[in-house]
């Protein structure tokens, strides 16, 4: 059998997010993928993912990986998966790796990117990948806070409730604050994220922003390990996979 590695890209906004859900309503971007692998491979196919992103989530850099029987030339995936596909899911690149490789389990880091949208008015074209946050928000305390995020954590407080992990321990390596005219970006990178993680980081960096509370803030949330201390969770279509690194 070989392993197949995928690159994907693609816009979350019309579907119920990356994993399968039968009983869901909606369709998923495992779900069209495996579909369109069918087709090409003649069987039935199972995709394992780096990271499963929730509904009106998007990527960049999702990785996916496979395993087939098929002789089909490593080169053809993309360009044949183009065809059938919707425009909103690309494979942009396809790779045969080690029997062993695992597109979850082999990663050393994940990156993501959050925008904010900042300027007065919301954008016509841009509206699905940023959250329109206007007003003035104190740029300078937000990148303080973010600053906190870095190192190895219990993020326990910035971890959805009910999630079934056991281990809320995360090691965060870079966690930067950049802004632009109209925008302000989150990127961070850690060795693995949980559950909401990424978005409750937002919604309390916007919390900070807005001078409701100090960025020392942060550090207090993460001592209590207690969701119910940290800010909302952000919008989805905010938030975008980038890149994943084995």
């Amino acid at each position: 059998m070989r392993n197949i590695k995928l690159l994907i890209e693609y816009d979350g906004t019309n579907y119920i997010g990356w994993q399968r859900q039968p009983q869901a309503h909606g369709k998923s971007i495992q779900g069209v993928i495996e579909d369109g692998l069918k087709k090409m491979v003649q069987h039935e196919v199972k995709l394992i993912s780096a990271g499963r992103t929730d509904a009106g989530v998007h990527a960049l850099g999702q990785v996916a990986n496979f395993h087939t029987a098929s002789t089909i030339p490593i080169e053809r995936f993309p360009l044949a998966l183009k065809g059938i596909l919707p425009r909103d899911i690309v494979v942009k690149g396809a790779w045969e790796v080690a029997p062993d490789f695992h597109a979850r389990y082999s990663a050393r880091e994940k990156t993501y990117r959050y925008t904010i949208r900042t300027a007065r008015l919301p954008s016509a074209l841009h509206w699905r990948y940023a959250t329109h946050i206007p007003g003035p928000l104190n740029i300078a305390e937000m990148r303080k806070a973010a600053g906190f995020f870095t190192g190895t954590h219990d993020f326990r407080s910035f971890c959805a409730k009910g999630s079934p992990v056991k281990d809320f321990v995360r090691t965060v390596k870079k966690a930067e604050l950049t802004h632009d005219e109209d925008h302000i970006y989150f990127e961070v990178t850690a060795d693995g994220f949980l559950y909401h993680m990424v978005r409750i980081m937002v919604g309390t960096l916007i919390e900070i922003g807005r001078g409701y509370w100090p960025a020392e803030q942060v550090k207090t949330i993460l001592a209590a390990k207690d969701r119910e201390l940290a800010g909302p969770t952000a919008l989805p279509q905010g938030l975008m996979l980038v890149e994943v690194k084995y």
